[in-house]
């Protein structure tokens, strides 16, 4: 098993990745520069939290045209597992990895909190060791976190249980008020159509430890790990 981290010039969380899947969850993982292409070697790939390049013009507006995204494209065409943190989840999007955009949160403020978000489904290699309902405490770090998609992309999303975790208070209940940044039906994290993508935009991986104030981002890269584990039997 192999994870790799992409880093893009100015990328600032991916170290925070590095860190949890070497130390937190034990297990092998690179850094990828943004202009590598090879990707053969790799199980996942994280799309790490942070900036990019370009991001002036539109969040990942000129990340998605690195090298590494277009085999990052056949990488989860081929059924491996990508995961994209922040600013990954903006890159994914820009790419046609995952549906929506994500644009300016409402109110126009960069937001840096922790949240609650509610496991929508146990049923994503995301998520397989987590139980549906439960709530999760993980930070918030963005300036253009509002998820928006048009009004049959939400529909098929809803359908075909492609979101994973919605912004909630701490009982689990999705409500207006606990919508971190005005995101469409409080969706705080999708997957594409065969749930081997994801796209969120809190940081798991700045909850891996109880120091940090929370270690339930724990388990979402437990969850991936036995994934892989599982599609290796």
């Amino acid at each position: 098993m192999k994870f790799g981290v992409i880093v893009f010039p100015g990328s600032n969380c991916d170290h925070d990745a590095y860190h949890v899947v070497s130390k937190n969850v034990g297990q092998p993982v690179d850094f990828i520069w943004h202009k590598e292409t090879d990707l053969s070697s790799y199980d996942a790939v994280i799309v790490p939290g942070g900036f990019s390049y370009g991001d002036y013009l539109r969040a990942g507006a000129l990340a998605r045209f690195s090298p590494v995204m277009r085999s990052l494209k056949d990488f989860a065409a081929d059924g491996k597992f990508v995961m994209g943190i922040c600013n990954g989840f903006q890159i994914l999007c820009e790419a046609g990895l995952l549906p929506g955009a994500l644009r300016r949160n409402a109110g126009l403020h960069f937001i840096c909190k922790h949240v609650n978000l509610r496991v929508e489904t146990s049923n994503s290699p995301f998520t397989r060791e987590i139980e549906a309902g439960r709530v999760l405490s993980l930070p918030i770090a963005h300036a253009e976190g509002n998820f928006t998609c048009d009004d049959e992309t939400y529909s098929s999303l809803e359908e075909n249980g492609q979101i994973i975790f919605r912004y909630s208070d701490e009982y689990g209940n999705v409500v207006e008020s606990a919508n971190a940044n005005g995101s469409r039906g409080n969706i705080a994290g999708i997957t594409n159509l065969d749930r081997n993508v994801l796209g969120m935009m809190p940081h798991p991986e700045r909850a891996c430890d109880d120091l940090l104030g929370s270690s339930d981002g724990c388990d979402i890269f437990r969850s991936l790990t036995r994934s892989i584990e599982a599609c290796a039997v």
